[in-house]
């Protein structure tokens, strides 16, 4: 069952308007059920410019219903449906708004007729709903009218449901409340990484990288940040779309891997990591640096030389470590020196690794 709505407003700042008309079409997939529309009285005044657009006033609402005696109304009419709306992120939270300020937690499973038919009806030259509705031969009267908009949605929404032919894109096109696709969605993600020390990327809808993390087990961490309700890991979390990681084999690779790639792709949501420079030369000039590697057989590489670090890999044949040419065309080479030397200086003042062989 659906609650087709339209909102008319007073106009004004965010989360600050109020509801001046508003009309909800209860729709069983084929036909209105119920309906309610009315007037509203916002107790303030209207914009100037929003008077121009719908033509309601201030004087036409003085003996209009307050909103809070409308409220159980709204409730019963949209209880068990899923509130459908040209831009529904708008009704949606002026309404939420409404009940938030009673004291009431108004919460509905949402669609939006924007993006749906920005999915079911292309190349369409705008996606408004005057346009739209006239593009497609909907009749439309009273329009910037609450009656009259939530109508033609009606209309667009049936239109909607007969092209989603495979009746998929609707259905996951539903918002819920509890947010359950979106918690399914990324315990999918967590469930696709192993409990392995390394760094991991999470990536957007583009492939774009948004955020590094790292950790000795990187599914675990993938859990706290998926866990958080932080103004950043929400939107993390609203953003994620993939997850890669590298499998690096020690501490040390962890830190050098993790700072590198911040450096280098500077991840929208990562907090900006400020190194303190080391310019001090190693103890010695040229020297390789030998720990454990990713599987058993396997050495990590970095590889010193003239007291910069010339690159980082894995090796897994004595021939690879003993030449140093060969070695040189198996390490990935490392842009920033400094970077790169402050990591390594740092970890071998506190930390241990397998062995250094000086030459």
């Amino acid at each position: 069952m659906y609650a087709i709505l339209d909102i008319e407003t007073t106009g004004g700042k965010f989360n600050e308007e109020g509801i001046t008309e508003i009309a909800i079409y209860k729709f069983d997939g084929y036909s209105v059920v119920d309906q309610f529309i009315t007037l509203v009285n916002p107790e303030k005044e209207i914009q100037a410019f929003v008077v121009n657009l719908t033509g309601i006033n201030n004087k036409m609402l003085v003996n209009a219903p307050k909103f809070f005696e409308i409220a159980k109304r709204i409730v019963e009419i949209t209880q068990d449906c899923i509130l459908v709306a040209h831009n529904t992120s708008f009704d949606y939270r002026i309404l939420k708004t409404e009940f938030d300020r009673l004291g009431f937690d108004f919460r509905r499973n949402t669609l939006c007729t924007v993006e749906l038919s920005q999915q079911l009806i292309l190349e369409q030259p705008s996606y408004s709903l005057g346009k739209l509705t006239k593009s497609l031969g909907i009749p439309m009267t009273e329009r910037h009218r609450a009656s009259g908009d939530a109508l033609a949605t009606v209309q667009l929404f049936k239109l909607l449901l007969e092209k989603d032919t495979e009746k998929t894109i609707i259905q996951e096109s539903i918002k819920y409340f509890d947010k359950r696709i979106e918690k399914e969605k990324l315990q999918t993600l967590i469930d696709s990484i192993p409990a392995i020390l390394g760094v991991f990327y999470i990536h957007d809808s583009k492939g774009k990288v948004i955020y590094i993390g790292k950790g000795k087990n990187i599914k675990a961490e993938i859990n706290k940040l998926f866990l958080k309700v932080t103004r950043r890991a929400v939107k993390i979390q609203e953003r994620a779309n993939s997850v890669s990681f590298d499998k690096t084999g020690n501490e040390l690779f962890t830190r050098l891997k993790y700072y590198l790639e911040l450096e280098k792709l500077a991840p929208k949501f990562n907090f900006k990591k400020k190194f303190k420079i080391i310019l001090d030369n190693f103890n010695n000039e040229n020297f390789m640096i030998v720990d454990k590697g990713r599987e058993v057989e396997e050495h990590a590489i970095i590889l010193i030389e003239n007291n910069i670090v010339f690159g980082y890999g894995y090796t897994n044949l004595a021939v690879q470590e003993n030449d140093l040419t060969i070695l040189k065309s198996v390490l990935t080479q490392i842009e920033n020196k400094e970077v790169s030397k402050t990591i390594v200086k740092n970890y071998l003042n506190k930390g241990s690794v397998q062995k250094i062989i000086r030459f």
